[in-house]
Parts: C-alpha cells; sequence; structure tokens
C-alpha cells in the first residue's frame, strides 16, 4: 500500500497563479513572460546587491578584498558572478521568492529544486552569449530544468536582451563532440543527433547550434521591464548580443531550477559521490532524494510527509477497463 500524495500549493501573501493559458504558452513556445511579477522593493534589494557584486567588498563595506577572494577574481574576468546566493542572504532571497516559485510550481513542480543564481551586469561593449541550450550545460534526469531571467532594469536590443526561438524547445539538447561533459539523452538512441561545436560562440559561423536555428522562424527579442521575468525551457535555443550602448548597463539576476524528483549530476561548486542533490535547495514540495536547506534561513513551503489517508490503486474490471479503487487506512 503506497503513501498518498496529493501535492497542494500552499496560500501565502501576494501568491501569483499561473493560467492555463501561460502554461500551454509556455509548453508550446519554450517561454514565458510575467510581467511586474516582482515589485519595485524586491527589485531594488537586487539591483542594490547587483551593484555590491560590481563594486567589490572594499567599495561598499569599506574593508579590503581579499586576493583569493573567488568573487572578487571571477568578475574581474567576467560580466557575470555565479551562484550568489551561497554567499549573500540577498541573493538567496532572490533565488526563493515566493512569486518565482509560484510560476515554477506550475510549469515544472510540484516539487522543486533551486539549483543556480547568476548575477549578470553586462557593462558598454561587454556580455553576450551565442545560441546555446542550458540543459547542454546543467542535465537532470528526467530532464526537467527551467531558467527565470529577472529584469533589473531596463533590457533591450540596444543593451542586450535576450534572443529566443519560440518552439525550439521541442528540440533534443545536441551533443558536444564526444560526449565529454555527459548527456541528456540516451547514448545513441537517436539516428540523426549530431554533435556541435562552439556552442555560446558568438560567431554564428563558428558556433553550428545556429544551423538548427536557421530551421525556424527568425528569433524574436524579449525585452524586458524591471520586475519583469522571462521563465524558459532549458532546451529552449537563446542568446544575447554585447552591450551596444554608450553608457548604461544590463543588470539582470538569472536562476535555475528542476523537478524535485530529478537525479542532478551536477553542482557549480562541486560535489562529492554520484550526484549533487545533496546540494541543492528544496524550495517547494517534497522529495525522496537528498536536499539542502537554505543558507541564510530564507522560508520555503515545503510538503508534509504524511502516512495518513486512502490509498488508491487501478484494479482490472471484467471489461478490461481500469478502475481506480480507494483502500482505506484502518
Amino acid at each position: 500500500m503506497g503513501i498518498p500524495y496529493t501535492p497542494k500549493s500552499r496560500e501565502h501573501d501576494n501568491r501569483y497563479l499561473v493560467s492555463v493559458d501561460d502554461y500551454v504558452h509556455y509548453q508550446r513556445n519554450g517561454y514565458l513572460i510575467v510581467r511586474d511579477l516582482l515589485s519595485k522593493e524586491d527589485i531594488a534589494e537586487l539591483y542594490d546587491l547587483a551593484e555590491r557584486t560590481r563594486l567589490g567588498p572594499a567599495k561598499t563595506d569599506g574593508s579590503a578584498a581579499r586576493d583569493d577572494d573567488p568573487l572578487k577574481r571571477e568578475f574581474s574576468e567576467q560580466t557575470r558572478v555565479h551562484m550568489v546566493s551561497r554567499r549573500d542572504a540577498a541573493a538567496e532571497r532572490g533565488l526563493l521568492h515566493p512569486r518565482i516559485l509560484d510560476v515554477t510550481e506550475a510549469l515544472i513542480g510540484p516539487d522543486v529544486y533551486a539549483l543556480q543564481s547568476m548575477m549578470f551586469l553586462n557593462p558598454s561593449g561587454r556580455g553576450g552569449q551565442g545560441w546555446h541550450q542550458d540543459s547542454y550545460y546543467i542535465k537532470t534526469h528526467p530532464d526537467t530544468m527551467l531558467g527565470a531571467w529577472i529584469a533589473l532594469e531596463d533590457a533591450d536590443e540596444e543593451n542586450g536582451c535576450l534572443w529566443v526561438v519560440p518552439g525550439s524547445n521541442h528540440e533534443p539538447i545536441y551533443p558536444p563532440e564526444g560526449y565529454n561533459s555527459g548527456s541528456v539523452h540516451a547514448v545513441d538512441a537517436f539516428k540523426d543527433l549530431h554533435a556541435v561545436e562552439n556552442v555560446s560562440h558568438l560567431d554564428d559561423e563558428a558556433n553550428t547550434l545556429s544551423r538548427v536555428v536557421a530551421k525556424y522562424p527568425p528569433p524574436i527579442p524579449v525585452p524586458l521591464r524591471p520586475g519583469d521575468v522571462l521563465f524558459f525551457h532549458s532546451h529552449l535555443l537563446h542568446r544575447s548580443h554585447p552591450n551596444r550602448t554608450a553608457d548604461r548597463f544590463r543588470r539582470s539576476y538569472v536562476c535555475h531550477y528542476c523537478n524535485a524528483r530529478s537525479w542532478v549530476p551536477w553542482d557549480h561548486d562541486g560535489y562529492e559521490g554520484e550526484s549533487g542533490n545533496y546540494r541543492q535547495i528544496l524550495a517547494r514540495g517534497r522529495t525522496h532524494l537528498p536536499y539542502a536547506e537554505p543558507v541564510f534561513g530564507t522560508e520555503v513551503f515545503l510538503s508534509e510527509a504524511s502516512g495518513e489517508g486512502d490509498s488508491v490503486r487501478m484494479m482490472g474490471m471484467e471489461d478490461g477497463m481500469m478502475m481506480p479503487v480507494v483502500q482505506k487506512k484502518e
């Protein structure tokens, strides 16, 4: 007799409810734009985090930055910083924001792992990433990942907004030559799934994933305002261009999630054993797999395990049909 599990979205203040049309749009096109999902206060906190990240510890709190500080070293070379949610309480609150998780729960839940956070700054003349699929880099089995791209200021074509290929979420994940970083799909399950080269390269001639993009109608830009959030499927072909403005940044906070029933052979900071599940925060629902709790104590809404209630099983009938039968607990 199994333990019954009826997932339920827990009520909380200012909860966001996803419409059926939104769900269908996401599944069909691979992305969903939710306007004004986060408040001005939420964005102000994340914007302040972006500025603290940009300026560095020495300029924000008066202390000297350590030479071995991983954030200082990473940002000196790049326009993005990974896993800020493991080092900053505001970043963790952004990763686990209830309204972000409301949408994520409806699209890939009810059980949700929070996997990754990235702060993008993209100053003038910098940034940009060529065509790629997120599950090329972060793999989950089953393959359930979703991204949430939070605009901290106006993002448009001039300063490097995202571009997407609607419907390309139905493509498989095109692997690297030799499958050196693993594969989403069973190797040799396809007769014609070819490898790709130079994924994420800005030059479409070098990035052979652009040939898959060419099968579709022209890509579309996704301009966003502060507080807007773009949710996108991990197979969706997407890219951005460098910031072409002279005096504007393109600050954004990007997080990734997957269904918490997925095995996750990944973690940005490394892991021990066969999977990195124990490093991932259980943000909604339940899971039978290991998980982490929020480092800074951000509230999450989890489901309680219960052995109470009735168990439902399927029984074959004389006419060949299957009928659900409820077994009462004694």
